[in-house]
């Protein structure tokens, strides 16, 4: 059953080891670094309860109301459902927020697909994927994805080195398996539970490896110590840093010391062949989400630059419209994508519908290596005052106050505090630290950008241009398939 803010602050508020800027944390729930995220999440869930967004954000089955971001997608209807309540949520908020569980639940549904997989290993990894499903469903945890490893020496495999670079198994027990290692977690910290698997690093080619293992952690288990970085909350007032006061997905180091997972709870384990199977279809379906928030993010850059040519009367001018157009095109490139990715999914081998993963990928890279120039243009189009501009107390202030009124109002429309308003939204979205972190996000929130090509190279159909040389070029010879798609 879908649950609101207050049991969700409930679920999180206490009894965890959790450190942030050198300090022990009592309650994630009110300090200064974790609030403004936990509110955030908080209102997701009520949005499913309020009036004005619950149609947007909950389906009813069976007299029962779920979460849609949680639901299995069979159909097209399941996917633009899926994109409204996504958008309505970052249009609730007022800005972008990734890892809420619509975009890391969907990690799920690849080993859904992948139970034959799960077969091979054991037969209750197969149960135990299909029961968690259910369970997310009906009791709408807060759900985030546990992947990157600290790796250590990369030249070395982890039995070389000291073993817990790599999470991994020490030891079973009636119980279920103990496990040691760490993990970085975004959002971990204010979470619920996390699935974790093996990351992209060598663990080791033997069938039966300790680090090929994969299960749903509860974030609230014995053992678990999340030693977090230093939260943009608070560093700065929230008028100059309106975004980084809000907006800050904190990231984790997960300590897992020895920590007891029980066997309901593990997926695959001792098994290379299901590792590297989730490895590649890993982001079948989340990667939609992921996507979208690019698509909402472009927004942002748009309507920021937007907003001050008009207030500087630059509008009409040729080499502004042409800027623009350019981000314009950015993020109708994306659009592109998520449309033609629904309208031409495929079923998958669990029978979900699933996104054309040849466009899905593509329309990733696409997003993630345009993302700086974008921003680049974004600034040029911003200009420099974004980065000059004093900070809000100055223009209380009333003797330096005056002069700012003077020089920062444009018109009777565009007065000085609008105008510093925009300037610092501006400043924070493009040149702040948070605008810097979230940049840099897209370098390992999904994959790296090697393994966001490589997802392309394996779902790209390389027979249609290699039939279409062939026989426009007369060759003899059949067409030699690529191993791909």
């Amino acid at each position: 059953m879908i649950r609101t803010g207050a049991e969700y602050r409930d679920s999180i508020s206490g009894g965890r080891d959790v450190w942030i800027n050198g300090e022990r944390v009592k309650d994630v729930t009110t300090h200064p670094m974790f609030k403004p995220i936990v509110d955030i999440r908080a209102r997701i869930y009520d949005m499913q309860w309020d009036a004005a967004t619950r149609e947007k954000m909950v389906y009813t089955e069976d007299g029962e109301d779920f979460s849609i971001g949680l639901k299995l997608p069979y159909t097209q209807d399941d996917w633009y459902a899926k994109r409204t309540a996504t958008n309505a949520v970052l249009d609730d908020v007022g800005g972008i927020v990734t890892r809420v569980g619509d975009e890391t639940v969907g990690e799920m549904w690849s080993l859904f697909d992948g139970q034959d997989v799960l077969n091979e290993v054991d037969p209750q990894f197969s149960q135990n994927i299909r029961n968690h499903i259910e369970r997310v469903i009906k009791h709408d945890p807060f759900h985030v994805s546990a992947n990157t490893d600290p790796k250590g020496d990369r030249s070395r495999p982890p039995q070389e080195q000291d073993p817990d670079m790599l999470l991994h198994v020490v030891r079973e027990t009636d119980a279920g398996i103990v496990v040691r290692g760490a993990k970085y977690e975004t959002a971990a910290a204010y979470a619920n539970q996390a699935f974790t698997k093996p990351t992209i690093a060598n663990w080791g080619s033997a069938q039966l490896s300790d680090y090929a293992v994969g299960f749903v952690c509860d974030l609230s288990a014995p053992n678990l110590k999340f030693i977090c970085r230093t939260g943009f909350a608070g560093r700065g007032s929230v008028e100059d840093y309106p975004l980084a006061n809000r907006f800050d997905e904190v990231d984790t180091l997960v300590i897992f010391d020895n920590v007891l997972i029980p066997w309901e709870n593990v997926l695959f384990y001792r098994h290379t062949k299901a590792a590297t199977y989730i490895r590649a279809t890993l982001h079948r379906y989340s990667a939609f989400a992921f996507v979208q928030r690019n698509e909402r993010l472009a927004d942002l850059l748009i309507g920021a630059a937007l907003f001050n040519v008009r207030q500087t009367g630059l509008e009409h001018q040729q080499a502004v419209q042409e800027k623009l157009a350019q981000l314009a095109c950015y993020r109708e490139g994306i659009n592109a994508h998520l449309t033609a990715a629904i309208a031409q999914a495929k079923r998958s081998p669990g029978g979900l519908l699933m996104p054309d993963q040849s466009l899905l990928y593509a329309g990733r890279v696409f997003a993630c290596t345009q993302l700086p120039a974008m921003m680049h243009l974004a600034r040029e189009l911003c200009g420099g005052q974004i980065c000059v501009t004093p900070d809000a107390a100055a223009f209380r202030d009333p003797e330096a106050g005056m002069w700012l009124e003077k020089y920062y109002s444009i018109n009777d429309d565009w007065l000085a505090e609008d105008r510093r308003k925009l300037l610092a939204f501006a400043r924070d979205l493009l040149n702040s630290d948070y605008a810097g972190h979230r940049l840099t996000f897209q370098l390992f929130a999904q994959s790296p950008p090697f393994a966001h090509l490589g997802a392309v190279y394996r779902n790209f159909d390389w027979d249609g241009p290699l039939d279409f040389v062939r026989r426009s070029a007369g060759l003899s010879g059949r067409v030699m398939g690529t191993g791909a798609k």
